[in-house]
């Protein structure tokens, strides 16, 4: 595999507002419905393996044409990441393209991504949690090569656990 492509496990396909996560007997569950009134911009999932420093699996969101569905391995090509808050707590989500889609082959890293997904992304965090009164704030994106030590890092986290 690629040195910038990892393996995203979906939890919430793109434009949906329902979460789901897989229990540990593998059964996928529905675990809550976003108050918003938006669905999520992208796929949004996690990466197996990883430890992020919210004590979590390192979230990633997947730029991708059409969504999937939940429990959903998709080959993720990472370009950068976006930094925030979320109730006071450091969160930090990988922002990648699905790599075996030929319409985002030109995406290789943060630059590449219109403007307007960013933006789409960045909207859509500052206010999915704004109807239960948690404040998220966000700080920004960063780009592909601190994205790429952010997920070694986290791997790290994890296997020191």
């Amino acid at each position: 595999m690629k040195k910038d492509v990892v393996e995203a496990v979906i939890e919430i396909p793109y434009r949906s507002r329902n979460k789901y996560e897989e229990g540990e007997d593998g059964k996928i569950r529905l675990n809550r419905v976003l108050y918003s009134a938006m669905g999520y911009p992208t796929e949004y999932g996690t990466i197996e393996g990883t430890l992020a420093p919210d004590g979590d699996p390192l979230d990633i969101l997947v730029i991708a044409t059409e969504p999937t569905y939940p429990g959903c391995i998709v080959p993720a090509r990472v370009v950068g990441y976006l930094d925030m808050s979320d109730d006071g707590k450091g969160d930090y989500k990988l922002i990648s393209v699905v790599d075996c889609d030929p319409r985002y082959d030109y995406i290789q890293t943060l630059e590449d991504v219109p403007e307007f997904t960013l933006s789409e992304i960045r909207n859509f965090f500052e206010n999915y949690k704004q109807l239960q009164n948690i404040k998220v704030e966000v700080r920004g994106f960063h780009g592909k090569e601190e994205a790429l030590k952010l997920y070694e890092d986290c791997i790290k986290a994890y296997n020191e656990r």
